[in-house]
């Protein structure tokens, strides 16, 4: 049973880190100053960051030892969740995003038209 747990956290912790990567070249294409970091090949840890303007910035690290989100504004942390918090927080960052790009295509797509 522990084994099966340890290679199912193995591959959640790659999964997470495939999906930062992917967060990361999305945020940079929509000029958000963005990069995912890893360590090695095996995809078992990152460093996520974002600057969203403003002195704003998210980092987000996902380990083997846990996964921490914590957000500054002006050199202060503003907050820091860990686990569950922190990725239920990296999806609202996710979905704003996505939001994002819908609003921008539909307007792109008015402007084609008229």
């Amino acid at each position: 049973m522990f084994l099966r747990l340890a290679h199912q956290h193995r591959q959640f912790v790659q999964d997470l880190v495939m999906n930062l990567q992917a967060l990361a070249i999305v945020l940079e294409r929509r000029g958000y100053p963005a990069s995912c970091y890893t360590c090695g090949d095996q995809m078992n840890s990152a460093s996520f960051m974002v600057s969203l303007g403003d002195n704003h910035l998210i980092r987000f690290l996902v380990s083997d030892y846990g996964i921490t989100w914590t957000e500054m504004r002006d050199d202060r942390e503003l907050m820091k969740l860990e686990g569950a918090e922190a990725i239920s927080q990296l999806d609202e960052l996710a979905d704003l995003v996505k939001q994002s790009m819908q609003s921008d295509t539909g307007s792109k797509t008015l402007a084609k038209k008229y």
